[in-house]
């Protein structure tokens, strides 16, 4: 007999820690706060997490067979930047972290984060920000070096704003701009993969609250530089499959939508095990869960870093929906569901 786990999952537990985890700043290396908050509710969840010397935590939850060891991945960390330079006129000129395209962050808040613990607010523009004074304001390329931060402090030239605190090498985070809607909608930056860290904590929740344990062994991997390439390029050596848990690409021949879980059958790295793809199809559909699978192009997931990095895995990606990534994204509470949903029926078979 199977269990339907959707239902049995809350919903609004995974809402609230989504919610919680978008409005905590964390660009790729940056991820001290975020994993802090993790540490907090994983303890209060009564899991106990490492945290290994590049930060990424590790929360390991035994179960019924020792045969296998089971990994589930999914990151903390985000889209941002880092302060490249300070202008003469005292604005900022900044680098990307992650890949995004400049015209998704032109007129976003940013928060300006110095080394030494203070926070300034700012706003990210064109170089030629304003149409009633640049004739070509309209055409101007957005890229790199014609962007720049307006920093929301009094200042008139670089040593002013060097005053502040503010130096190169300062990390930048975007305003998420968060907004989750009664009829289960939830808009904001970062979805990728914040949404997907929800469905494994409402994973953990089911299990603790249930007095459950899983088939096999399960390490749940909380990643905190997956944006730049090398989140889980080290897992620990006793899992022999992954699943990454990321989001799901919408747009041009795919077919997932914002209320599936999305299958990932083949990325930018190559295609994905065959049994582990198989299986989680079969389960999406016994289930009668929403799914799709699709096949991602210019994507890569924290299994292929894995593999990459010379973990002898077999490894899956699947994930929630997800509109507009790497842009003001937008996903469905539906989503976080069928994806915890259907990550539980595969750890319990």
């Amino acid at each position: 007999m199977t269990i339907p786990f959707a239902p049995q999952l809350d919903r609004a537990y995974m809402l609230s820690q989504l919610e919680t985890l978008l409005n905590i700043p964390s660009p790729s290396g940056y991820c001290m706060e975020i994993m802090k908050y993790l540490e907090e509710e994983a303890r209060r969840l009564g899991y106990a997490i490492e945290i290994t010397p590049k930060g990424n935590g590790i929360i390991t939850i035994p179960g019924r067979q020792s045969d296998k060891v089971i990994g589930l991945t999914a990151h903390l960390d985000t889209l941002g930047a880092m302060v490249r330079s300070i202008n003469p006129c005292g604005t900022l000129r900044f680098t990307p972290i992650g890949g995004y395209a400049m015209h998704t962050v032109e007129g976003e808040y940013a928060r300006i984060h110095t080394r030494d613990g203070r926070t300034y607010e700012g706003t990210v523009l064109s170089t030629k920000a304003s149409v009633h004074v640049f004739k070509d304001a309209g055409e101007w390329k957005r890229e790199e070096a014609n962007m720049e931060i307006r920093v929301d402090e009094t200042v008139k030239s670089k040593s002013d704003t060097a005053a502040l605190g503010i130096a190169v090498g300062d990390f930048i985070s975007w305003e998420p701009r968060t907004r989750i809607l009664p009829n289960g909608w939830v808009k904001s930056r970062h979805l990728d993969d914040k949404a997907s860290v929800a469905a494994l904590l409402g994973l953990m929740e089911w299990l603790k609250r249930e007095g459950r344990t899983p088939a096999h062994s399960l390490k749940l991997i909380f990643s905190t530089y997956e944006e730049v390439g090398h989140g889980s390029s080290y897992i620990p050596a006793d899992i022999t499959e992954m699943i990454a848990v990321d989001m799901g690409a919408i747009g041009d021949d795919l077919s997932t939508t914002e209320q599936d879980v999305s299958i990932c059958a083949k990325d930018s790295s190559g295609p994905y095990d065959y049994q582990m793809t198989s299986r989680l199809i079969e389960l999406a559909k016994r289930d009668k869960l929403a799914y799709a699978v699709d096949i991602y192009p210019y994507y890569g997931s924290d299994a292929s870093a894995a593999l990459r990095g010379g973990s002898n895995i077999r490894a899956a990606l699947i994930g929630p929906g997800v509109h507009a990534s790497h842009g003001m994204e937008r996903t469905h509470a539906d989503a976080i569901v069928n994806t915890a949903a259907l990550l539980l029926a595969y750890v319990m078979e």
